[in-house]
């Protein structure tokens, strides 16, 4: 079940992604959440990595609607809810940078993969919305 389909059986009524986004905006996760030291990437350091041209997959583990909002024309969508049965699509030897909102779905998507193996991933720290503040202010922060 989405964020949003369960904040709309909480409020009991349908909302719309804008006022969905709305209501995540006056309850806001808190910004740059981590995956612990050595998991993390910053959006200037990522942003420079891809500008070297090195081989990163960018996987987005938000829900369909919050992609809706904001996204990075580079990323792949997989939602955190079925990463686990799609991580045969994910090889381990890529470099791989999770992303979610703001860090935190991301660390919990990191931490799915290196129980599985993976050791080349990386955790977007503060997520979609640090690339909007620190790399492309064109992207709405939400």
């Amino acid at each position: 079940m989405s964020n949003q389909t369960v904040f709309q059986t909480l409020v009991g009524k349908a909302m719309s992604d804008e006022a969905f986004a709305k209501a995540l905006t006056q309850n806001p996760e808190p910004a740059l959440k981590s995956a612990g030291e050595g998991w993390d990437i910053t959006a200037k350091d990522l942003e420079a990595r891809l500008r070297q041209g090195h081989p990163i997959r960018l996987i987005d583990v938000r829900e369909p609607h919050e992609w809706n909002i904001s996204h990075l024309d580079q990323a792949e969508l997989i939602p955190l809810g079925s990463l686990a049965a799609r991580m045969d699509e994910l090889d381990p030897t890529e470099e791989i940078v999770l992303m979610c909102r703001t860090g935190g779905r991301s660390a919990r998507a990191l931490d799915l993969l290196r129980t599985a193996g993976f050791r080349k991933i990386r955790n977007l720290k503060g997520g979609i919305n640090a690339w909007a503040r620190e790399v492309d202010p064109k992207l709405p922060v939400y």
